[in-house]
């Protein structure tokens, strides 16, 4: 069993008590990095600074620009040969971010990951098949570490090859994999043109996805097409990857481990905190990091704490399904928009596809969105009105959600271009 009952059910109170003393430790290991240390000495900052949770906010914001300004070993807090990993975020915008980590960072990383994957329903017996890429991106050997170390046998599939993947799900009986949601339903429709049924010729009973934000339309369509139960996650590679927070069997949002992470929630314009329930951008602080501890780092991830109890009995508070980031936000004439509100439209419409991508453009000072949505197959083949009504359909029901209206290209399955990593929605083709 990975069943930390006595973790997964603290008292408040003493969870809250350890919390206190965790952040003073981070306080003085943080000490030690370049970065923290000058920060401290400027603001006079220590651990007897910090009397209650509260005094936090004395604590100034971490920000990802602050780990690309002290690249590469500014927030290191130990000597770099007690340090055996480097991980490194995406880097999207600018140079990426790397974080590191002591063999007791990778061992509490792995336990933490082992108790996520356990309490969703991964057990021993279980076929893992691994469909995250493997390196420098945490995903992939997160998730092999820890289910190892509940004693379930890996497959290291790696991203990609989508025929390969298939073939390694029905030659050794695949019962659980870990997939990007995009991916998987990129997959569904491999399984479609080798006349295979996901439900029936495969034995996966939970995927878990993440890596992606997706929305609940998506995760549902996914359960659908295979049959089994998809849980979503949360990590990000500052904190440790994957891991941060997870769903129960209830999935009803994501117990986030606080016995590791300090959480807080912030407006992200004031930064000020706002009340449990309301949403914001998500701020963390680790709490047993020795590596690179890091304090009230802007994950900009947008969420918020579900205030009520858990019914599975789990203390760790929750927090709701990201529904962006404060930098994919996009503004249009004068209206924000988040492309997995574009995302939650779409999979409600019969006849769309798997897959969209948002080309924004300017002329003549004018600001235009195009949607290119891909749409079922048969679709294509029957008449031209019906392709008109389902383009009609979808500027209406986009317009409805976010106030402006798009032009929507219809095009067929496969014809926008799938990568192996993180799906791309928009390409803003408007200049500054």
């Amino acid at each position: 069993m990975y069943w930390e009952k006595d973790v997964e059910t603290i008292d408040r109170k003493k969870l809250e008590e350890f919390q206190l003393v965790g952040l003073k430790n981070t306080l003085v290991k943080a000490g030690k990095s370049y970065y923290y240390d000058k920060i401290f000495k400027e603001k006079k900052i220590n651990a007897d600074s910090v009397k209650s949770l509260h005094d936090i906010q004395k604590i100034p914001f971490t920000t990802k620009d602050d780990l690309r300004e002290n690249w590469p070993y500014g927030f290191i807090a130990v000597s770099k040969d007690e340090l055996v990993r480097m991980h490194s975020s995406s880097g999207t915008t600018g140079r990426a971010t790397v974080v590191f980590h002591t063999a007791a960072d990778i061992a509490a990383w792995t336990d933490l990951l082992a108790r996520s994957v356990y309490m969703a329903g991964l057990r021993k017996s279980d076929v893992f098949q691994n469909m995250m890429t493997y390196g420098l991106f945490t995903g992939g050997l997160g998730f092999h570490y820890a289910v190892e170390k509940i004693g379930a046998l890996v497959i290291p599939a790696g991203a990609g090859n989508s025929k390969r993947q298939i073939q390694l799900m029905m030659d050794f009986a695949t019962t659980a994999v870990h997939v990007i949601p995009s991916y998987a339903l990129h997959l569904s429709t491999v399984f479609s043109d080798l006349h295979l049924d996901p439900r029936k010729d495969t034995k996966v009973r939970i995927a878990f996805v993440g890596a992606e934000p997706h929305t609940e339309k998506m995760r549902r369509k996914i359960e659908e097409i295979y049959g089994y139960k998809a849980f979503n996650s949360y990590g990000l590679s500052e904190m440790n990857g994957p891991g941060v927070a997870f769903e129960c069997p209830c999935q009803d949002g994501m117990h986030i481990w606080e016995d590791n992470f300090l959480v807080e929630i912030i407006n992200p314009r004031t930064l000020a905190p706002v009340a449990d329930g309301e949403e914001g951008e998500l701020v963390l602080t680790t709490l047993k990091r020795e590596g690179m501890p890091l304090l009230r780092y802007r994950t900009k991830d947008l969420t918020r704490i579900i205030p009520e109890p858990c019914s599975c009995g789990r203390t760790h508070r929750r927090i709701e399904r990201i529904k962006g980031r404060t930098d994919d936000m996009l503004i249009l004439k004068g209206v924000n928009i988040f492309p997995m509100q574009i995302e939650k439209k779409l999979m409600e419409i019969p006849g769309v596809g798997t897959n969209f991508l948002i080309i924004l453009e300017r002329k003549e000072f004018n600001d235009s969105m195009m949607v290119k949505v891909e749409v079922n197959r048969e679709l294509f083949s029957g008449e031209l009105k019906q392709l008109e009504a389902l383009r009609r359909k979808i500027v209406e029901e986009l317009k409805s959600e976010i106030l402006i209206t798009p032009q929507i290209d219809l095009v067929e399955p496969d014809s926008i271009p799938k990568g192996e990593g993180k799906a791309v929605r928009v390409i803003d083709n408007r200049k500054d």
